[in-house]
């Protein structure tokens, strides 16, 4: 007989990048039962990422190969991962139970929202028609299809100028092009982008629309933000890092989202829903990195472990 498909746990955490591995960590560690369920592979953004130097303990990791480590310390303790994209939580007080989109449930004790946030599109026309076809999110995926090309970024901070240094080792010109008049990026990556010939910025310019033929892009329309002067640009490819969204569209119904949608919480990570905790991304936070989201999950993988101690009932 086919053993049963384990469906109750002490703590289902949602999401399974950085701080819901870490969350995962702590809480088995902790002997609580623990589920991770991700819609796609654990690591999350973690393995769009070429080079991470920004991580206590390491000079330069590949973001796939910290993903994979992060993975191997988060289930050494029996924690289990799943996959399955979340479409809701109801909260029945002692129970909470969680559907998934290929009609699983499942039930704990506590929940962890660990789902992050995605990339913001600009809206404008021929973004989503040729999204896949010269319109990109993602330098490390999607870079290597550019070699020799002259490419867009658009964005002024972090994201876009790490990325348009990545792509210059492939594309034969990158221009950032940046709403305002200056960089948000940290000093250290403004050097480093100045230094670089392929990379140029495009200041106070936004892009209007982005063209193509029936195959790809082939030009962007711009205007200037100062004078209002349109014009045109021919390019291969436009990626995008203008901020982020959050993915909370599952916990609306909570009602522990605030007006633009980011998850709600104290410094404990806990919601005003006793036995719901959140971390990461998925919070409003004045930084999103990947060792913020593991302090987040450390807090909330110890903090599930005291609720649940405090209900002296464990699955």
């Amino acid at each position: 007989m086919a053993e049963e498909k384990k469906t109750d746990y002490d703590v289902i955490i949602i999401g399974a990048g950085p701080g819901g591995m870490t969350a995962a960590l702590y809480a088995s560690r902790a002997n609580l039962s623990v589920l991770m369920l991700d819609r796609g592979i654990y690591g999350g953004n973690l393995n769009n990422t070429a080079e991470i130097e920004n991580y206590t303990g390491f000079k330069s990791v590949k973001g796939p190969e910290l993903a994979e480590k992060m993975y191997q310390g988060a289930t050494q303790f029996g924690a289990a991962y799943a996959y399955g994209s979340v479409t809701s939580i109801e909260d029945e007080g002692e129970w909470k139970q969680v559907t998934t989109d290929m009609d699983e449930q499942f039930r704990a004790r506590a929940i962890i929202i660990a789902t992050g946030a995605t990339q913001r599109h600009l809206g404008v026309p021929g973004e989503d028609k040729f999204s896949g076809r010269g319109v990109s999110y993602c330098a490390v995926c999607d870079g290597a299809f550019f070699k020799g090309k002259q490419l867009i970024v658009v964005g002024g901070g972090d994201s876009a100028v790490e990325e348009g240094m990545y792509l210059t080792q492939l594309a034969d010109q990158v221009t950032v092009v940046v709403r305002k008049d200056h960089l948000r990026a940290q000093p250290l990556l403004q050097e480093r982008a100045k230094k670089d010939d392929k990379l140029k910025f495009l200041f106070s310019h936004s892009i209007t629309a982005i063209d193509g033929d029936e195959v790809k892009v082939n030009g962007v329309h711009l205007v200037n933000n100062e004078t209002g002067e349109k014009s045109t640009m021919p390019i291969d490819g436009v990626f995008i890092y203008v901020g982020s969204v959050p993915m909370t569209e599952p916990f609306k119904s909570l009602g522990i989202l605030d007006d633009k949608g980011w998850v709600i919480t104290d410094a404990k990570m806990a919601t005003k829903i006793p036995g719901i905790y959140a971390i990461g991304d998925v919070r409003e936070t004045p930084l999103r990195q990947i060792a913020t989201a593991v302090g987040d999950g450390a807090i909330a993988g110890q903090e599930v472990y005291h609720y649940l101690q405090s209900q002296k009932k464990t699955v």
